[in-house]
């Protein structure tokens, strides 16, 4: 796929792939001492982390079958990883183009999209998934039952992860993901 693009002058890079349960739970701690100290509660501020970040166990980063990608052809933004870098006319919107009509030929899918109906993390237009091995993963993952798994957590705020909130957390932000992908 980055051999394709290269010949139309988009250089893909992967900025962040494989993701392990240590690194996502020190992006969520961090996340989370951040919010709290911003005048957040405690809800308030786990509904803020899951509107981009997964709870440490639940990232499909540590499957291994993700990425978040940039146009390594282009000169790097501050932010890399924002919506409006990826819109018409932006930093990345040549990589977009192309990606959207390309990367189901290599497997690849965006995870995140823009469909106003779905469940979940907000629109991510720079997460692609690989579609061959992330449905046999998250068929997988779907068996387990990840409320036992919180249980005296480190994880800050893991204390609210009731049974009922996992529960919607699964079928909103694990399954709220682009259709295209499921089936």
């Amino acid at each position: 796929m980055q051999k394709e693009a290269l010949k139309e002058g988009i250089s893909i890079q992967i900025v962040s792939a494989y993701r392990s349960f240590n690194h996502q739970k020190k992006i969520w701690n961090r996340k989370y001492k951040q919010y709290i100290l911003e005048g957040f509660s405690e809800q308030q501020t786990i509904a803020k982390i899951i509107e981009y970040s997964s709870i440490p166990g639940t990232s499909r980063h540590h499957w291994g079958t993700d990425i978040d990608i940039i146009d390594n052809a282009r000169s790097r933004p501050k932010k890399l990883l924002i919506e409006s870098n990826y819109t018409k006319n932006r930093i990345y919107s040549k990589l977009k183009i192309w990606m959207d009509k390309n990367a189901s030929n290599f497997g690849f899918y965006l995870v995140y999209n823009n469909n106003p109906t779905r469940k979940g993390y907000k629109y991510e237009p720079w997460h692609y998934t690989y579609k061959p091995l992330s449905k046999k993963m998250l068929e997988e993952y779907l068996k387990i039952n990840i409320f036992n798994f919180y249980k005296n957590s480190s994880i800050k705020g893991s204390h609210l992860f009731l049974e009922i909130f996992l529960k919607m957390y699964s079928f909103e932000h694990i399954l709220g993901v682009n259709l295209e992908i499921l089936n």
